[in-house]
């Protein structure tokens, strides 16, 4: 892995903190399994929602929206 500092003049420190950071992110991207996505919680799931379709509106759904107010 080759980093190269293209801009300003990071210290010693700086280099050492930004250089941890990228070998941790290719750690764990290196310990995810690849292939099959991790599986979504089941709340999460749109089909979930759209499984079953609203009833059509009658003809008198206008007068059942209203709120006395």
């Amino acid at each position: 892995m080759t980093i190269k500092v293209v801009r300003g003049n990071p210290t010693p420190e700086e280099l050492a903190a930004a250089l941890a950071v990228v070998r941790a992110r290719a750690a764990a991207a290196a310990t995810e399994p690849s292939g099959a996505p991790a599986p979504r919680d089941s709340w999460s799931d749109p089909s979930r929602i759209a499984a079953h379709r609203l009833p059509a509106p009658g003809p008198t759904t206008w007068s059942r929206t209203y709120w006395p107010g």
